[in-house]
This record gives C-alpha cells, sequence and structure tokens, in this order.
C-alpha cells in the first residue's frame, strides 16, 4: 500500500462536460460553415471514436490494477521522496511530459506498442471525438514512468499528470483552428503540429511527438512543421467501424506474420521492430519484383489491371 497519498483531482473526470460542449461547437461549426478542406464529421466515425473512448475507460480500470501494484512497489523502495508541492507539480508536468514523449515515439517506432497506439490514428477524420478514439491496451505505457517513481514521485502525481496531459491535448485534435503566434507554435504542440502527425504521408509519418511541449521534437529531431495539407489515416487504412476489429485488428496481424515467419529472428523482428518490417529475404523479394515491374513498364510489358468483381 502506498503510504502518504496526496489527494489530487481527477482532471479527466472533470474535463467531461468540457470535451462535449466543445465537441458539440465544433460540430455545429462545421454545419453552419462547412470547409471544403477540412474532414468535418462522418456519424459512423465519430460514434466509433466515441465508442472508444468509453471502453477505454473500462479497460484502463482493469489495467490499473496490476500497473499501480508496480509503481507502489517501487515507490516503497526507493528511499528518494519528491513532495507534491506547488512549485514541484510544475516540474512533475514537465518531467511527465519529457517521458511521454518517449513513450509515444516508442509506440510508433516498436510493432508491439504500435499495436496498441495505432487505436488512435486508425480514422481517416480529424477533429475533437479523434482525440477520444483511445486503445483498450495501454498496459504498455506504463514502464515508461517507472523512471519517475524511481526518483520519488508519488504514483498519484504520475497519474495526475498524465491526465493533465491527455486533457490538454483533446483541443489540438481540430483543422478549425490554424496556425497560432510563433512563440505558441514554437513551445507548445498546436493543432498545426498534430495534424502532422495524424498524418500519413511520407515525410509527415512519425513526426511531432509531443504532449503539451513541442520542443522535445525540436530536440530530438522529429519536429517537421505543418506545409501541405495532411491526408489522415494509416498508410493501409482499415475499412471497418467495428470497435472491437479497431482495438484488435494490428494484434491480429503481428499473430499471422509471427505464425508465417520462418525464424525466430524473424517472428522477433515481426514482433519489436518497426511496424513496416520485414524479413531481409521478403524485402529483397519486394524490390525484386518492383524492379521486374519497373522494367516491364518501360518496355510496354506492364501486366494488364485485373478488376475484381463487387461484392
Amino acid at each position: 500500500m502506498v503510504r502518504d497519498m496526496p489527494h489530487l483531482p481527477d482532471v479527466v473526470l472533470w474535463s467531461v462536460p468540457a470535451f462535449v460542449l466543445l465537441t458539440v461547437v465544433e460540430m455545429v461549426s462545421f454545419r453552419l460553415h462547412p470547409d471544403e478542406d477540412a474532414e468535418g464529421y462522418e456519424a459512423k466515425d465519430a460514434a466509433t471514436s466515441v465508442g472508444m473512448g468509453l471502453g477505454s475507460l473500462v479497460f484502463d480500470a482493469l489495467w490499473k490494477i496490476p500497473i499501480v501494484a508496480i509503481y507502489a512497489a517501487v515507490y516503497e523502495l526507493t528511499p528518494l521522496r519528491i513532495p507534491v508541492l506547488w512549485w514541484t507539480l510544475p516540474l512533475m508536468l514537465l518531467a511527465q511530459d519529457f517521458f511521454y514523449y518517449w513513450s509515444h515515439r516508442g509506440h510508433h517506432v516498436i510493432r508491439v506498442l504500435w499495436a496498441c497506439h495505432v487505436v488512435h490514428h486508425s480514422s481517416k477524420k480529424f477533429n475533437l471525438t479523434t482525440a477520444l478514439r483511445q486503445p483498450w491496451t495501454t498496459w504498455t505505457v506504463w514502464p515508461f514512468y517507472v523512471p519517475m517513481i524511481a526518483l520519488g514521485v508519488h504514483p498519484a502525481a504520475i497519474a495526475f499528470t498524465s491526465g493533465a496531459n491527455l486533457v490538454y491535448q483533446f483541443w489540438v485534435h481540430t483543422e478549425r483552428i490554424g496556425k497560432l503566434p510563433r512563440p505558441v507554435e514554437f513551445l507548445f504542440n498546436t493543432p498545426s503540429h498534430h495534424r502532422v502527425h495524424h498524418a500519413s504521408q511520407g515525410g509527415y509519418l512519425d513526426r511531432n511527438f509531443g504532449g503539451i511541449l513541442i520542443i522535445w521534437d525540436r530536440v530530438f529531431g522529429s519536429f517537421v512543421a505543418e506545409t501541405e495539407r495532411p491526408v489522415y489515416g494509416l498508410t493501409k487504412n482499415i475499412a471497418t467501424f467495428n470497435p472491437l476489429r479497431v482495438a484488435t485488428h494490428e494484434y491480429a496481424a503481428i499473430a499471422r506474420d509471427v505464425r508465417a515467419a520462418g525464424s525466430w529472428s524473424a517472428r522477433a523482428g515481426h514482433v519489436f521492430r518497426g511496424p513496416g518490417w520485414r524479413p531481409a529475404a521478403a524485402q529483397g523479394e519486394a524490390a525484386g519484383a518492383a524492379k521486374g515491374e519497373a522494367a516491364g513498364a518501360a518496355q510496354g510489358e506492364a501486366r494488364p489491371a485485373v478488376e475484381e468483381p463487387v461484392t
């Protein structure tokens, strides 16, 4: 049992009315002032995002049981203690934002972690309901904050700062706000920066991981400014609004690849390498096929397109 539990509010719970109000305002704004250059809303997509958000509340409550137990054990073992005071709490929030950056970046470059985070990127729309499209397997996040616990930060302070970070990120999921004044854009994560993060173009992929601050991206080389209009979604989109499939489709894909792999190193690669990783042999075959198709096209021998039956 963790002693000396500080009393900190559940900022996510207190923010729910604001989430609902702002979402309604954004929906009405699209209805009254349509924008050809904005994705807007689609009923099924928005309902899926809300459903994923409600489901995440249930599953997060379950995952918290073992995670809190691990955090409590680490906290009791460390001799360090950082009190929760008016001046230490902002420092804890800064530290949490730093470790969030690495957690977020890790969830883009390690496939088993991406299987959790891909849920949040699975919508081809970008609006405030997209912020609610949260994964149901957030058990992959907790290791990134163990250093804070080991340094003496109370687990309740981790929960508070993580909630504050999540609440901040709600408003950056919108196309209704353009670029803000340069000092704000330089320091903070903004809708412009986060639109880049949700884009599927090659130059925008795996960029702008910051939660509250964008300075981590500037320091660690992952920042890209918004120039061309983003195309949202995945490089290979999933054609489903089924919340269960949205939550599990990448885990299923990993399982298929692991079963088909011809060696243990390939199996490990499918789990722990990047989302687009393939064994060297498969990559070579793909490159050879691409060269062959290019050569055939150059000689006027490109294969005719095969029209798939309509179902």
